[in-house]
């Protein structure tokens, strides 16, 4: 593995012919969660069995938030009152109209880093699987929809619908896109009955979804990891 500046973000290289992105084979760009260490999704190079010389970009948030765990990442700040008056009452979570402060400059540090992956790493969107998980998939999904590029495929782990009014006119434009979407059941931080809405928004635009629907909470199980290898080699 190794590290590089790509766009202005930290960003952790694995795969390809050499371990630390060397080659010019398909890319994966993963963005982690919400207060979750920078390197947080980097085990899963080991753990997919991408197609041989696939390379791994796994980029750190550009925000970094304390929250008694030691130091952690973060691409935009949430209220965090909300979040523990959430867990308190078992309201559902529902952030579907909500346009979050400081996800426009996140995504707009993706499409640099993006660009730059492009003209240092050869990485082109053709072959490219861009996704995230929670966070990081809700940012994945943003940047997918407005970027002026065309992705091999989009992976959508225990993310949600966000600035709905904002996405709907766009999601024709990803007509044909195909997409890897999986949520728990029982996640207990962004409700099962919103990512089924967000599947349906996707599929009623033309995008090709594979869902998986498992039994768990906010996680990535094996099961996923299955599907998401399988993806991969779909995609690619």
């Amino acid at each position: 593995m190794r590290e590089e500046k790509l766009g202005g973000l930290t960003a952790r290289i694995r795969g390809g012919t050499d371990g630390r992105g060397g080659g010019d084979g398909p890319v994966v760009v993963l963005l982690h969660g919400w207060a979750a260490p920078g390197d947080d999704l980097a085990p899963l190079a080991d753990v997919l069995d991408a197609p041989p010389g696939t390379r791994f970009l796994f980029p750190e948030g550009p925000l970094s938030i304390d929250i008694g765990f030691g130091e952690s990442r973060a691409w935009w700040m949430i209220d965090v009152r909300q979040l523990n008056e959430h867990f308190t009452t078992g309201r559902p979570r529902n952030l579907s109209r909500e346009v979050p402060k400081g996800m426009a400059e996140a995504r707009e540090r993706v499409l640099a880093l993006l660009e730059d992956a492009g003209e240092r790493l050869n990485a082109v969107p053709e072959r490219m699987v861009l996704g995230g998980f929670s966070q990081g998939a809700m940012l994945a999904c943003d940047v997918a929809l407005r970027s002026h590029h065309a992705f091999a495929g989009l992976a959508v782990l225990s993310g949600t619908v966000l600035a709905r009014d904002e996405w709907l006119p766009l999601l024709s434009g990803r007509r044909g896109l195909r997409v890897l979407q999986s949520h728990g059941r029982s996640d207990n931080v962004l409700p099962y009955f919103l990512a089924e809405q967000l599947r349906k928004l996707l599929s009623d635009a033309g995008v090709i979804v594979d869902w998986v629907g498992f039994d768990g909470g906010h996680e990535i199980p094996e099961t996923v990891l299955n599907q998401l290898t399988a993806f991969l080699h779909k995609v690619f």
